[in-house]
């Protein structure tokens, strides 16, 4: 069984990646989603949710550290 899961939202600072003595890497990131609806008196509602991002691969630690930077729209 596998667990998927899209986020659609922007970094809310650049990705920090860590280096490991094992030649391995990992970068980190919070990324903010958006929300918004109508409560029952019709008035719009908007909510943040931050999720706090870590991809442990190193080839994919490297690729967010060249290309993603804070405020880009990303998918995940």
């Amino acid at each position: 069984m596998v667990n998927k899961v899209m986020l659609i939202g922007r970094l809310g600072k650049d990705p920090v990646v860590k280096r490991f003595s094992n030649d391995n890497a990992i970068a980190e990131f919070p990324l903010a989603t958006d929300d918004s609806y109508k409560d029952k008196q019709g008035n719009k509602v908007e909510q943040t949710d931050w999720h706090n991002i870590k991809i442990p691969t190193k080839g994919l630690a490297e690729v967010v550290e060249k290309y993603i930077k804070k405020v880009l729209k990303i998918l995940m």
